[in-house]
């Protein structure tokens, strides 16, 4: 097993999994408004139009390279800084005012943006292939949720969401009165949930009279989306708490996330007040667990040497980690989007291709 110590993309901050990543708080970016940012390498203008929707360009303009964020809003549009060329939702390139007609077929890459539970999510490609994390027992009801707290720990977001299965440290951290056994279920390519199937133990008190809010295992799941976000579902069996980890990795591979408290939506003016009270005590429990793991995040250098059986449920995380496809996106990695092959310019000359200059200049050289 000495083999999960060399990993290809788990614990390894150039391998991006595709997927969602949460982007920014909703909050942060108001209608009419337009933010850089740097999502995992890839840099991003990122907008909300005159609809209230939020979208998300490749950031530099493909003229000269202008910064789009530096521009305005119009409508559901973008307009350049420099040269004030516009690109409408999808990117394409609509307007360039020394000109009558824009003469260029040119669109700027655009990437599928969701919001949700008050975060702006984006995926990592063009083309967004599965639906924004979930808590499972929840998946098909509508929900109320609110933010937690931002957080950002020392070490790779992988890393730091296997301490959500790592059963020994429940009961050597926390002093849970149980040892987890955590089976996993393959949910989708994407997606792995583990769940407890360890009942509490008819061994003193304290377990005994916990026991009595369990018709069968102790409730304790974990789901995983691009082995980086996941949702944990904990609680007696009449009262469930769910609460989301969105994470990213950064340039310095730390791990970068916001909680999310999350509860079934609950109807009337009692059912606001009843998730009001849910969503402050499923903080409180974030906030129990989370105190107990913080000082070993400031100081870790994961290097999984040795696994135990114990460490079951974590070798079948990194094992589904590195089945995850990958995208382009990562810190140190240059790729041009903008460059086209040719670009034909009505009534202008043609730009050449790559190849054709490179080998203009070998003549030259000779």
């Amino acid at each position: 097993m000495s083999v999960l110590a060399k990993t290809r993309i788990f614990n390894n901050t150039e391998a991006i999994i595709e997927g969602w990543y949460w982007a920014l708080q909703s909050s942060e970016l108001k209608k009419g408004k337009i933010k850089h940012l740097n999502l995992m390498g890839k840099d991003l203008a990122v907008y909300r139009g005159s609809d209230g929707v939020v979208r998300a360009l490749s950031a530099h303009c493909p003229h000269m390279g202008a910064h789009l964020a530096e521009g305005k809003v119009e409508g559901n549009e973008v307009r350049c800084f420099f040269h004030h060329w516009k690109f409408d939702s999808e990117g394409n390139l609509n307007d360039i005012p020394c000109r009558d007609k824009v003469g260029l077929k040119v669109k700027q890459p655009n990437f599928p943006v969701e919001e949700k539970y008050g975060l702006i999510w984006i995926w990592t490609g063009s083309e967004a292939k599965r639906k924004l994390p979930f808590v499972p027992e929840l998946e098909d009801q509508e929900v109320d949720s609110t933010l937690g707290t931002p957080f950002v720990k020392e070490c790779h977001p992988n890393v730091m969401m296997i301490n959500a299965i790592d059963a020994h440290h429940f009961y050597s951290v926390h002093n849970l009165p149980v040892k987890l056994f955590l089976k996993p279920r393959i949910i989708d390519s994407n997606t792995i949930q583990f769940n407890n199937e360890t009942k509490m133990p008819d061994t003193n008190v304290l377990t005994r009279f916990l026991g009595k809010f369990y018709a069968g295992a102790l409730t304790y799941s974990m789901c995983y989306f691009n082995a980086s976000s996941g949702t944990v579902t904990i609680g007696p069996d009449f009262l469930h708490f769910h609460i989301m980890f969105a994470i990213r990795s950064t340039k310095e591979g730390k791990a970068e996330g916001q909680t999310v408290l999350i509860t079934k939506k609950r109807k009337g003016v009692l059912g606001k007040i009843v998730n009001s009270v849910l969503l402050f005590a499923t903080k409180i429990v974030g906030n129990y667990f989370a105190a107990g793991d913080t000082e070993v995040f400031k100081t870790i250098k994961f290097n999984f040497k040795h696994p135990l059986a114990e460490d079951h449920a974590i070798i079948k995380f990194i094992q589904h980690a590195e089945k995850q496809a990958t995208c382009d996106w990562g810190y140190g990695k240059v790729i041009d989007e903008n460059i086209e092959e040719m670009i034909e310019i009505q009534n202008g000359p043609i730009i050449p291709k790559r190849s054709e200059i490179k080998v203009k200049e070998e003549k030259r050289n000779v």
